[in-house]
């Protein structure tokens, strides 16, 4: 398998997704009118810099928002940076679960209070909600003010605008790869998953790789419970997205989802839903020798051998492609920072995101095995160095990719069709619906949704 260069593969995926708009520019000075917070538009300050007026040495309060942040170093990296910089400043969490991060976001903001002041945004779909509600507070008068370079990017800036504003910065980038438990399969007497493997190949491999009963069973791969987990394999040829007005595409899919689990292969549905297990502890508590996962799970497997949680020997691989597609193609999303438009703390908070989304901040994220919205060489040689990478040249080779879809469309509707496909999703694993079923229901309530 030929080797891909990293900055030119990540280039060419976000680029080859949709912009949604060009430059625009708001004034964050003036959103008073609409309930968003006030700036004073006095000169930024630079992360480090003492954000008191007049220099005073008062604590400064400034809330988060974060998902499943025990578990992961993707926000605390940088929340300990910041305060390390800037030690007038007192970072206050707001961290909750990622499966109701969402909807308690959605209630925080509806709310009209001044916490959080910052926003991590999960979903670019979300994000968009946010805007349309007027709750994100637009960043171009901080951009133009502090001549950001969005160049550092890659494109990604651009395509986070919305109706000609800029309301979120690129925090990080991560797409999907397959991770494996080397033990298992060093015990199983099986090669490694390869870095271009079909899914054809991959489903006679879950086979191989399961055994044993009951509560000692060992999964031959794990499917968290997100219908992403079905449907992004569906859309990862580029060449439809989870916004259609006909969902046959995704029949196929569905049928191979429910082999896997009908026979054994991985766990069913309904179990994971109804006891809320972690695909986390899935697989560092090896139920499972494979499992298909964002790029941010090595950061967690990461520091969970750090920790001394897990001791086992892991790898990861390219995830597997279709037989008429060439191996390197994924799926992905970018997750975007933003500044609540309720804050108290504007100037602050715009200090914040813009440190978040720096090339230092990059490079802390790194070494802690966190892909950034800024791609580079560096990075990625940063983290294949990192103490508790896998070790092994394939596992950096895993880590290329020539083509990258976004899991869902920059569509304004995104999260009510979002909301259809979770609910289908859902019926189609607990075998209420047939697939063709689910996909018939899908195609006419998104084409209700989108007025097809």
């Amino acid at each position: 398998m030929k080797r891909r260069q990293f900055v030119v593969a990540l280039m060419a995926g976000i680029m080859s997704c949709s912009v949604l708009a060009g430059c625009g520019n708001a004034s964050p000075q003036n959103q008073g009118s609409s309930g968003q917070a006030a700036s004073s538009g006095s000169g930024q300050a630079s992360a480090g810099e003492d954000k008191t007026s007049g220099g005073s040495t008062e604590v400064q309060e400034l809330s988060v928002t974060t998902w499943d942040n025990d578990t992961s170093p993707q926000f605390q990296a940088i929340i300990d940076a910041y305060e390390a910089k800037n030690q007038n400043v007192k970072i206050k969490i707001i961290d909750t679960s990622a499966d109701e991060y969402n909807n308690s976001l959605g209630i925080s903001l509806s709310a009209a209070q001044p916490d959080p002041d910052v926003i991590w945004v999960k979903d670019m779909g979300s994000m968009l909600q946010m805007a349309d509600k007027e709750q994100l507070l637009p960043i171009d008068d901080y951009i133009a003010r502090d001549g950001l370079d969005l160049s550092i990017y890659k494109g990604a800036a651009e395509q986070l605008m919305y109706n000609d504003k800029a309301y979120a910065l690129p925090y990080r980038n991560d797409w999907y790869v397959l991770y494996y438990n080397k033990d298992l399969f060093d015990a199983a007497n099986v090669e490694y998953p390869s870095n271009d493997m079909t899914w054809e190949e991959y489903y006679e491999l879950a086979a191989k790789m399961t055994s044993g009963e009951g509560s000692s069973k060992v999964y031959g791969s794990h499917n968290h419970t997100w219908q992403a987990l079905v449907t992004n394999w569906a859309v990862q040829d580029g060449n439809n997205t989870v916004v259609e007005k006909d969902y046959g595409f995704m029949q196929s899919w569905y049928e191979e989802g429910l082999a896997l689990q009908d026979n054994g292969y991985v766990q069913d549905y309904s179990t994971l839903k109804t006891a809320n297990i972690h695909y986390s502890s899935v697989f560092k508590n090896q139920q499972c020798a494979m499992m298909p996962m964002g790029t941010w799970f090595i950061a967690t497997m990461m520091k969970s051998q750090e920790e001394g949680e897990t001791n086992f020997n892991w790898g990861i691989a390219t995830i597997p492609h279709s037989k008429d597609t060439e191996a390197g193609y994924t799926v992905g999303a970018l997750t975007p920072i933003a500044i609540s438009a309720y804050t108290d703390q504007a100037d602050l908070a715009w200090d914040f995101i813009k440190f978040a989304s720096s090339e230092e901040a990059a490079e802390i994220l790194a070494q802690q095995g966190v892909f950034t919205g800024i791609p580079s060489d560096a990075a990625l040689k940063t983290i294949a160095a990192a103490e508790y990478f896998p070790e092994g040249d394939s596992n950096v080779e895993a880590l290329n990719y020539v083509h990258y879809s976004f899991d869902r469309p920059l569509d304004p509707q995104i999260e009510e069709i979002r909301t259809v496909l979770d609910e289908v999703h859902e019926m189609i694993m607990i075998h209420s619906y047939s697939v063709e079923e689910g996909m018939q229901e899908l195609t006419e309530r998104v084409t209700e949704i989108k007025g097809w």
